[in-house]
Order: C-alpha cells, then structure tokens, then sequence
C-alpha cells in the first residue's frame, strides 16, 4: 500500500510573516485574504497570540507561485 500523503514541511527555517507584508507580496485585500482562507484557496494563518496571526513564508510563496491553482492541504 502506498502512503500518497504530502510529507510535513521543515519550519525550523521559515520564517513568520505578519498581515500587511502578506498583503504587499500578494498584493491581495484583506477581504480577499480571509474569504480565500476560508474557500481552502489560501494558507492559513497561524495564531500567534489573541489578536496576532502571522503565515508560514513558504505557504505563501506557494500560493505566489500558483495563485489560480494553489490549494490549502
């Protein structure tokens, strides 16, 4: 039997990016942020604290280097 499952990503490097760098790479509202998070078509942030969330960096390259395609896992 063959495990199709995606390997875990090594975070022990990457780095944390905060709301308003998120919106000047992707150039993307923070409507379109969240509504996208929640279609699955956007990573998603990790909570940081109450009121701070931050992304993995290399989620979001991800999704820069297909936004049309990129699906969360």
């Amino acid at each position: 039997m063959t495990d199709n499952a995606t390997p875990a990503k090594d975070r022990r490097r990457d780095c944390l990016l905060r709301f308003p760098e998120v919106k000047r790479r992707t150039s993307l509202a923070s409507s379109t942020v969240y509504r996208r998070m929640e279609e699955g078509t956007f990573p998603r942030c990790q909570k940081l604290s109450i009121r701070a969330v931050a992304w993995y960096e290399s989620d979001i390259s991800d999704f820069i280097a297909d936004p049309l395609g990129y699906r969360a896992p």
